[in-house]
């Protein structure tokens, strides 16, 4: 936006955001031009944002589509198809004012009505019921009160609704998407957004390609520039293999990757072609959660072993070779707003009271290759990992996770990466006992709310605790962040200290090298993700 926009003057309301506040002090983009080709580790399940959740694909869903609001670099929501909203006194009712020069890639306009569409869509039975059980469990109505004018009303306060409107999987969808989409789910060329870049062709373990929308002028005021993007094409190469991108980029196949293995930081950095960037995520870390249904982790004895048998930072540098930030709570360290710093250096690498744990639930024998066994049944856990979420060579850092807990404590970690159909399967019939995940949400509540109250959408621990759901719930339905923060660092008490839930082991980061040339390359400010190609451009 380049303006500031005044609050409404609705009676009876408490304006919580003029969302201007933040003006635009960059020009004016030029349309630049010229082609970049990116390389990046991961290749996205879906096109369609409202279906995303893998952070690594953040990226290209702001490429194509744009939110309501942003976020600004201190955190703060700045407006951005929104160009105004309103807050009722008691939380329930919030009033929208939309820009009216918006138009989606397929030449519908952007309105009241699309916004509708768009939020009536997200909670449709079966579309997103993960979104529909956490970010918008008290979605009430939408209601279009002007061309321009849109009414959400509420049916109980809620901390993370205009976090939510912020974040990806709240980009906005043409209607005419929603409605004739072959496959809206899996997205693609005929889901479109509003967003600088339009998706134009994909194919499929190769590469994705966007070329620029010429009529973009309306980017949120946190933006390097207003107007169309620089590039004039941008080109997404899918190349897991980490030593392959670094190759690329080296041999100038490709100007900017993401992903940069910490082997390879060295070469990056004393090369002065090419730059090295990095970024903490906001959300959860990166931990493994124990999986109380079932033995062996139903006795917390057993899961205070295997947290105590892994010394994680000897783990991590043999990884990451320093350049991984370890974990100590469910909150990363990317999330200091809401993370508990009293809980590090409560536990882990104890190998003297694991084993003590473990010989008093009853694992003191051991079989013929050093494992514990207990009944005649041999101590075996088992992580089951969706090769598509699989990020930061967490392949490798099981397996020497794996190494760890045999040699201290003679517990058989099995780690097995399998596809993702294999993998919801082992989690729906309950054949697993590690669940490996790290959430990138921007407010780390909604990660919170995933992953811990009783019949969560990924409450892969089974955990039912009626004190935590409690708690949880109490801090959604605050706004308030010394409150929220209070509630958070109960939650994690019972989480880490009370019922040893899981075992934190690394905050997510992102890195990503560029040729000198390149400039705009940016992460987003709340997230730590890398920023879409919006401002990027060759050259000055």
């Amino acid at each position: 936006m380049k303006s500031q926009w005044g609050a409404l003057a609705l009676a009876g309301v408490l304006t919580l955001a003029a969302c201007g506040s933040e003006a635009p002090t960059a020009t004016a983009g030029d349309g630049g031009g010229g082609s970049l080709v990116w390389a990046v580790e991961t290749q996205p399940i879906t096109f369609n944002p409202h279906q995303w959740g893998q952070n690594k694909a953040r990226l290209l869903v702001h490429n194509q589509f744009d939110n309501l609001i942003a976020r600004g670099k201190n955190g703060e929501f700045l407006s951005w198809l929104a160009k105004a909203w309103e807050v009722s006194k008691d939380g329930l009712t919030y009033t929208f004012q939309l820009r009216e020069d918006v138009t989606f890639h397929d030449g519908e306009k952007f309105d009241a009505a699309a916004v509708k569409a768009n939020l009536d869509q997200l909670v449709s039975e079966g579309y997103n019921p993960a979104v529909k059980a956490i970010q918008l469990r008290n979605f009430g109505s939408a209601e279009v009160t002007g061309p321009y004018a849109l009414k959400v009303t509420l049916k109980a306060p809620d901390g993370i609704f205009l976090d939510f409107l912020a974040s990806p999987l709240a980009g906005q969808v043409s209607p005419k998407s929603l409605k004739n989409a072959k496959d809206l789910k899996a997205g693609g060329v005929d889901v479109v957004g509003t967003g600088p870049f339009i998706l134009d062709r994909f194919t499929p373990g190769q590469e994705v390609h966007y070329k620029r929308n010429p009529a973009y002028n309306w980017a949120p005021p946190s933006a390097g520039h207003q107007g169309p993007a620089h590039l004039s094409e941008v080109t997404y190469r899918f190349l897991p293999e980490a030593a392959v991108r670094v190759g690329a980029l080296t041999s100038q196949q490709v100007q900017v990757i993401e992903g940069v293995p910490a082997t390879e930081v060295g070469l990056i950095k004393s090369d002065p072609a090419l730059k090295l960037e990095t970024s903490l995520n906001s959300g959860s870390a990166f931990s493994y959660y124990f999986n109380l249904s079932h033995a062996p982790f139903d006795d917390k004895r057993v899961r205070e072993a295997f947290r105590d048998a892994v010394d994680v930072d000897a783990v991590l540098n043999s990884v990451y070779q320093g350049t991984a930030k370890r974990a100590w709570s469910i909150i990363g360290q990317g999330s200091p707003a809401f993370y508990d710093a009293s809980l590090e250096n409560t536990f882990g690498n104890n190998p003297a009271r694991a084993n003590k744990l473990l010989d008093e639930a009853g694992w003191d024998k051991r079989d013929g290759e050093g494992f514990r066994v207990k009944d005649g049944k041999r101590l075996s856990v088992r992580s089951v990992s969706s090769a598509p979420y699989v990020r930061d060579r967490r392949d490798v850092l099981a397996q020497a996770i794996q190494a760890s807990v045999k040699q201290s404590a003679g517990i058989d970690f099995q780690v097995k990466l399998v596809d993702d159909g294999t993998a919801q399967k082992a989690y729906k019939e309950d054949q697993y006992e590690v669940f490996e995940n790290s959430r990138g949400d921007t407010d780390a509540g909604a990660a919170l709310n995933l992953i811990l109250p009783k019949g969560a959408a990924i409450n892969r621990t089974h955990v039912e605790n009626a004190e935590l759901d409690k708690l949880l719930a109490e801090a959604s339905a605050t706004s308030d962040p010394a409150e929220r923060k209070e509630l958070y660092a109960k939650v994690q008490k019972i989480v880490v200290t009370d019922e040893a839930l899981l075992l934190p082991v690394y905050v997510p980061a992102d890195q990503i090298a560029h040729g000198a040339g390149v400039t705009g390359v940016t992460f987003e400010p709340v997230s730590g993700t890398p920023n879409s190609a919006y401002d990027v451009r060759i050259g000055t």
